[in-house]
């Protein structure tokens, strides 16, 4: 069996009892209470899938997309108003995208990304004393 060196897009929906995750080009589709539940279902799904070809997946295979919402509904430590002002966004305007009474177009949410991604890179090289 050989590592698939593609990334497999996954579409994450928040559902009444967790999220739900597809992938319609491999016809496979799965649920999880949490993300990280999601995260091992979808890696056993998507290595099912598979099966037969010869190739496995990691998780380092797998892009979950969500949208704003799911996003900082997972991810509460992120705060709107510190991210909006830390790219130089109207926070008003991204707490909109956030609750969905807004999409944003793919220029913002690319700025949006960025930041979070900037952030994120801060943290990762922080050491506690």
């Amino acid at each position: 069996m050989k590592s698939l060196r593609k990334k497999i897009e996954v579409i994450v929906e928040k559902t009444d009892t967790g999220y739900s995750a597809y992938n319609e080009e491999m016809g496979v589709f799965t649920t999880g209470q949490a993300i990280q539940e999601l995260q091992t279902n979808l890696l056993e799904a998507l290595n099912l899938a598979l099966n037969d070809t010869g190739y496995f997946v990691t998780s380092e295979n797998i892009q979950l997309n969500l949208d704003l919402k799911q996003f900082f509904q997972y991810y509460r430590v992120l705060n709107a108003t510190f991210l909006a002002k830390r790219i130089g966004m109207n926070p008003t305007l991204l707490s909109q995208y956030v609750r969905g009474k807004k999409q944003p177009s793919s220029k913002q949410i690319e700025k949006i990304i960025k930041g979070i991604q900037t952030i994120g890179k801060e943290l990762s090289e922080i050491s506690l004393v």
